[in-house]
């Protein structure tokens, strides 16, 4: 039997070989010449060109140039998270689209943000500090009316919660019951009631069997296996059919309300998962990778009710409360959508995102949407993005360990690669002392940082006759794991091919104490 491909978010059809059941107005007819030269010249599909150029206002250059200020942006951001630990108050682009801004909490680390090409901003608390406060709310998940959601928001240095008009006195009430002090609080309103974009209709492209009738939802991401898409689009053992009503799959993963809202579906041996994105103007835009974009940055999205529409990530990590319940760790933007859209990829240029989740508003007077995090579907079910490379991405990761004399180990799901470069060669350098043995340190400052999917590296430079063993910890949901390690006499050097998300290094004294110099990489 002849193989059916997924593409992503497929198309909308009203049976197998009819047209195109819904469109929006042409953009691929309508590309300026601007544009289809920026798409030659970045390497950036010109549909996404095109819808950035309708809904942001950018000419073809200006939205390539935006594309790749991200890029660069995610980067930075990573390697200066690592590099001042603690201190780290986050990072966002300015309204501007190529301005990148970072937080710190201390003056002595704003040489280094100029350094790396960013403006130094100074406040008050470090990111750490902000999710702290965030996760105290978290805990309370209190039902609070006229209360819709919070989020660190790293512009103005304050956790922010979302109330009704009306509603603020509650809003503060909440946060002092979760013990978050007043003056990291700002509280804004809103008329919005965020819901999951989802609706429960008779067509369209991917179909869950529910209790009542039939859900419709939007196809996120392929992976090896399947596809990733909204948790709140079924639940385990939940049949699925792809848009021509033929058997497609069964959900095997979904978490919806709590934690997160992402599910993923293994599909049967009839479909082929494709790195694509339907436009819905009969074309394929291409899924290279999986870089987080900034706050700042533009985005797109595509979902089977609306089809491509584009606009500006505003915050991270919000916790929102939708009539099912709250769900936290959710990217926020002014991106519109409507249901159905549920479940469907987010993009910044070649680079997937995240999932729709849910949001207020629709896209004829437009409004607020929020998207579940791909690289954290990726990470909490194990699984690797197909992309265009023809090379899975964001999976368990492959890695190794390497050092001067010891063993080196690494997770069994991990491979052999080239070890580090010399300690001197790598870009953040971070010193520290241990002086007890058997005691351990983690870095940087006691702290994490966050890095994109790719290469880290690092080189240990352990005092003589002293033997310290390395530790490259991700945080996941029982707290960090070991994901690489390099042990036995002398320096080390590591290096792992890993999936984006929270690290941090744990240097060991197993015998001898002493000063030492860890050098860091980060993709």
């Amino acid at each position: 039997m002849q193989r059916r491909r997924i593409a992503v978010a497929a198309a909308v059809v009203a049976a197998a070989g009819a047209a195109v059941a819904f469109t929006l107005p042409s953009m691929a007819g309508t590309t300026s010449s601007a544009g289809k030269k920026a798409s030659t010249r970045s390497g950036v599909a010109p549909q996404i060109l095109a819808a950035m150029q309708r809904d942001l206002g950018l000419d073809g250059d200006q939205a390539a140039a935006r594309l790749q200020r991200a890029r660069w942006a995610s980067r930075v951001s990573s390697t200066l998270s690592a590099r001042t630990g603690a201190d780290f108050g986050g990072a966002w682009l300015a309204p501007d689209g190529t301005t990148l801004k970072v937080a710190i909490t201390d003056p002595a680390a704003e040489d280094a943000v100029r350094a790396a090409g960013a403006v130094p901003v100074l406040v008050k608390r470090s990111e750490q500090t902000l999710v702290a406060a965030k996760e105290k709310l978290d805990a309370v998940r209190s039902d609070a009316a006229g209360v819709t959601g919070w989020y660190v928001d790293v512009q103005t240095n304050k956790l922010v919660v979302v109330a009704k008009p009306g509603r603020t006195a509650a809003a503060r009430s909440l946060a002092s019951e979760a013990g978050v002090k007043a003056d990291a609080v700002k509280v804004v309103t809103s008329a919005d009631s965020p819901k999951p974009l989802f609706d429960v209709r008779g067509a369209d492209p991917y179909f869950i069997s529910v209790e009542g009738g039939t859900a419709r939802c939007s196809i996120g991401f392929s992976v090896e296996g399947g596809f990733v898409t909204a948790g709140h689009c079924g639940t385990p053992g939940d049949q699925t059919a792809g848009f021509n009503q033929q058997a497609q799959g069964t959900v095997k993963a979904s978490v919806f309300p709590g934690d997160a809202d992402m599910g993923f579906v293994a599909v049967n041996g009839n479909w082929t998962p494709r790195p694509v994105v339907n436009d819905f103007q009969g074309n394929e835009l291409p899924v290279a990778g999986s870089t987080e974009a900034p706050v700042g940055a533009a985005i797109c999205r595509s979902g089977s009710t609306t089809g491509t529409h584009c606009g500006t990530i505003l915050a991270k990590n919000q916790t929102v409360v939708y009539p099912e319940g709250a769900v936290t760790g959710l990217t926020r933007t002014n991106v519109c959508a409507e249901g159905g859209d549920s479940g469907g990829p987010w993009l910044s240029g070649d680079q997937a995102q995240g999932v729709t989740s849910g949001g207020s508003g629709d896209c004829k007077v437009g409004g607020e949407t929020f998207f579940q995090p791909v690289n954290e579907i990726l990470a909490a079910n194990n699984l690797k993005l197909v992309t265009s490379g023809g090379a899975a991405d964001g999976g368990a990761g492959n890695g190794d360990a390497g050092n001067g004399g010891g063993e080196a180990t690494t997770p069994p799901s991990e491979e052999p690669a080239q070890p580090a470069s010399d300690c001197t060669q790598l870009p953040v350098q971070r010193q520290g002392a241990i002086n007890q043995a058997g005691a351990a340190q983690a870095t940087p400052g006691n702290g994490a940082f966050r890095a994109n999917a790719g290469r880290q590296s690092a080189c240990l430079d352990a005092p003589d006759g002293a033997d310290f063993d390395l530790f490259l910890q991700r945080l996941t949901a029982g707290g960090f794991r070991t994901v690489a390690k390099a042990t036995g006499d002398g320096d080390k050097t590591l290096s792992a091919n890993l999936r984006a998300g929270t690290y941090r290094y744990v240097v060991r004294a197993t015998s001898g104490t002493g000063a030492y110099t860890l050098g860091i990489a980060v993709p």
